[in-house]
């Protein structure tokens, strides 16, 4: 296997050589095509034409990000034709080509307004984009959004899901690597659900869903990434937006927020703060049958509780870019979150030999505090070396976290008829955690001529990880330590990374090879108990996409990846934490890094519809598991890794144009998951599930500045590792009116319109037996008003991603 990364490293090497060998003198003409808001509109078709007789000389269809080509163009008068669906035709002024390189001016379209009777039929982004190698979410544009957090958000994404503890999956797989404006996050899979639920919509400019990234990125999550791209001003002069809203379920609800931007030809300044309170309700039913053994019978126990949660986040972010001049740019960034709760949960436990015979009951209730601080900065530079788009950037990064958790659990057993079993036990726990993250990537772009493109970087990061578990029990009249719980746990974790792209277009094929070598250093040690755990290890990921033009309506393209996806922080963290004495929560230190080969076959008809064809292979799939303790007749839940985990799926994307007010977009995910491992918990598994999810998204035009939308989501039976869940559905609405001369915007939604939105699961353990049954506070009624204010004239903006995020994914919010 290491013959072959080192052939795919020298024929990458002689590659780019042979290129550069050949790169001659050439009078190309390069172009980029935008909107009124200077987002890239991609396959506009471009005619470049004579001056002279208005002959057509060539054609060509824009890039993703907006930009055309026509190579080897003779010296003479020309002028560019555009047209695009919803814009209007775009005939620009002639202009010389001579003998260097030609870089024209920006070129923006202007939508296309029509009137239809009394209804004016304005062209509108859609909510989903299907671009080359990756599905866009325009978040901003849409109206059932408003005043919805991050993760409700990302849980209407195609393909998407988010399961009752948060998970996110996409495409059936859990392993998502979250990314904020390109940059890793570097969280736990709790902090990362934490993060996103504490983060308006209205922060939000879109989100990307990739599916097999390129070697560029992080090698982990073998499911994809997830890339939100928050709002970033892009106007000259004094600028900024300001948002409130409120919603109510069963509690209350309100958010606000102000950005700031302020742009001339030597600075960029800018900064956001968003802020909101309120509270949540969350029910949980359990009921389940512990196994006989030698000495007992069977034991049911039937538990019903919840949790009252209350929560308050501050999220920041400022930063500065300064433009040496037109080919040098170095920028300052700042990010942080502030983030508090108090949850006061309780439960009911009733226990007997059959679910109608009583004969004792246990009451828990757990008062927790919680708080969560992070503060982020980012130093970054980037230069373009020459007119041929040479660039080079470099990143530096540094960011600390530190939480706490508080927790005071009181158990109360007694009697069916009400007397006490034992003396009324309490614990508590206070979990101080601290996280600091360094990192350092510099990344390099080189086209080589027009159809060749090189690309290399080089990445390192370091993560050091102290979590302290002070736990103690009430014995008599004071609290001691219960030493059979406190703990303290110490992870450190550096990864150093290269990689290299080559990308090369052929008349009708795209290819591209791509390569990334990582290797990592990790050591977690628990110092009560003096236990270790140590890795060091090298790992290739390569990567390969071709692209066909098989003719003008039918493109055809192929991928295959490797990934890697090392255990979050929490997961690795063994401390216990309890619902109840018989329900709790464990970390595993003994994880290992799971690896997935990931192959895709994606086909596009007439730039509209689109279908996805994947094949997985996951070795030592991390998976979260419910799992019995015999000795103590309880439940547990922790990650174990399994020997193998294998998906097949297709995804279908459908926009229909019903009316020209109306239009629809449909995305249906079917997938086969199957996990096998011989020895779980002392028990052999073999689960798998043919699964399908469905999404219908739909746009109105009611009039100029009125539009609806309705949503509805349906997500088939599915067997995750231990878990048969049951089907899910829900209904969302949102209607948005632009006021103040369109500068502001009036939107109201309700989410889970119908209140359908719930988690029903069983186990799919051999021998083990229990139905849980959870409903979140799903069905919201939201009102928000955003207002634009400051100077119109457009200028593009720099948006910078840190070095961090893969790191920070890993963390706790």
């Amino acid at each position: 296997m290491k013959k072959i990364y080192l052939l795919m490293i020298a024929f990458l090497t002689s590659i780019s050589l042979l290129a550069e060998a050949n790169r001659g003198k050439q009078i190309d003409i390069n172009g980029t095509v935008l909107d009124e808001q200077r987002k890239p509109i991609d396959y506009a078709t471009v005619g470049l034409f004579k001056a002279s007789d208005s002959s057509l000389v060539k054609t060509a269809m824009t890039t993703p990000e907006g930009k055309f080509s026509f190579p080897n163009i003779v010296a003479g008068s020309y002028y560019i034709k555009i047209n695009m669906m919803g814009y209007q035709i775009y005939k620009g002024k002639s202009f010389v080509v001579g003998e260097t390189v030609l870089n024209l001016p920006d070129i923006l379209l202007k939508a296309d307004s029509k009137t239809l009777n009394t209804v004016s039929v304005t062209a509108v982004k859609p909510l989903l984009e299907r671009k080359a190698d990756k599905m866009v979410m325009n978040v901003e544009n849409s109206s059932v959004a408003v005043g919805s957090s991050a993760l409700e958000v990302l849980q209407r994404a195609p393909g998407v899901t988010v399961d009752q503890n948060d998970r996110i999956s996409m495409q059936g797989k859990q392993g998502v690597l979250i990314m904020l404006d390109g940059k890793q996050t570097y969280m736990s899979q709790a902090d990362v659900a934490n993060l996103l639920r504490n983060m308006q919509s209205s922060e939000i400019e879109t989100i990307e869903l990739i599916t097999n990234p390129s070697s560029k990125y992080d090698a982990a999550g073998n499911s994809g990434i997830i890339n939100i791209k928050t709002k970033r001003a892009k106007n000259g002069g004094a600028n900024g937006s300001f948002n409130a809203g409120t919603a109510y379920g069963k509690n209350p609800r309100g958010n606000t927020g102000l950005n700031l931007n302020y742009r001339n030809k030597g600075v960029n300044v800018f900064g956001s703060y968003n802020f909101n309170k309120g509270a949540r309700t969350n029910v949980i039913d359990i009921d389940r049958i512990a196994n006989a053994t030698a000495t007992s019978a069977d034991t049911y126990f039937s538990q019903k509780g919840g949790d009252d949660r209350d929560f308050e986040n501050n999220n920041f972010k400022v930063g500065a870019d300064f433009f040496l001049n037109k080919n040098n740019t170095i920028g300052v960034l700042a990010t942080g979150y502030l983030n508090s709760a108090s949850q006061d949960s309780y439960n009911k436990t009733n226990i007997g030999k059959s679910f109608n015979q009583l004969d004792s009951i246990l009451n828990t209730t757990n008062l927790n505090t919680s708080s969560y601080r992070n503060f982020a900065y980012n130093l970054n530079y980037k230069s373009v070396l020459d007119t041929t788009g040479q660039e080079l950037t470099f990143d530096a990064d540094y960011s600390k976290y530190k939480g706490n958790d508080r927790s005071d659990l009181v158990n109360t057993l007694t009697f069916a008829d009400g007397s006490f079993v034992k003396p009324i036990g309490r614990l508590r726990n206070n979990t101080p955690s601290t996280i600091n993250i360094r990192a350092l990537k510099v990344d390099y772009s080189l086209p080589i001529n027009k159809t060749t493109k090189l690309e290399a970087g080089a990445k390192s990061s370091w993560v050091e990880t102290d979590n302290d578990l002070k736990a103690e029990e009430f014995v008599g009249s004071a609290w001691q330590n219960d030493e059979r719980r406190s703990n303290r746990f110490v992870y450190d974790e550096n990864v150093n990374a290269v990689y290299t792209n080559l990308s090369k277009q052929f008349k009708k094929t795209s290819v591209q090879l791509g390569l990334r070598m990582e290797q990592t250093n990790s050591k977690g040690h628990l110092i009560t108990t003096n236990n270790m755990v140590e890795r060091s290890y090298w790992d290739f990921f390569p990567t390969i996409y071709v692209q066909q033009t098989l003719s003008k309506n039918h493109q055809l393209g192929a991928s295959h990846g490797r990934r890697i996806d090392r255990p979050s922080y929490d997961a690795l963290n063994p401390f216990v934490f309890y619902l109840d004495e018989y329900t709790y929560n464990q970390g595993n230190p003994f994880l290992k890094p799971q690896y997935t080969n990931n192959y895709e076959v994606n086909y596009t008809f007439m730039q509209r519809y689109f279908l996805n064809l994947g094949y997985s292979v996951t070795n030592d799939a991390i998976t979260e598991v419910i799992l019995p303790n015999e000795e103590r007749k309880a439940l547990f839940q922790t990650n174990e890794n399994l020997a193998t985990q294998k998906v097949l799926s297709a995804n279908l994307t459908v926009p229909v144009k019903i009316k020209k007010w109306w239009s629809m977009s449909n995305n249906l995910n079917v997938f086969h998951m199957a996990f096998e491992t011989p020895n779980l918990n002392g028990q052999a598994l073999k689960t798998g599930q043919t699964s399908y999810q469905f999404r219908m998204q739909n746009n109105f035009i009611i009039m100029d500045g009125l539009t609806a939308e309705l949503n509805a989501n349906y997500e088939s039976p599915l067997t995750y590792g231990t878990l048969d869940l049951e089907e899910r559905t829900f209904i969302d609405f949102g209607i948005s009116k632009a006021i103040l001369k369109k500068k502001g915007s009036l939107k109201f939604a309700v989410s889970d319109v119908f209140d359908t939105n719930r988690t029903r699961l069983k186990s799919a353990y051999p021998g083990l037996s229990y139905n849980l049954y959870q409903k979140n506070e799903t069905q919201l009624f939201r009102l928000n008003f955003t207002y634009r204010f400051g100077k119109n004239e457009i200028k593009p903006a720099r948006r910078r991603s840190t070095g961090t995020e893969a790191e920070q994914g890993r963390m706790k919010n």
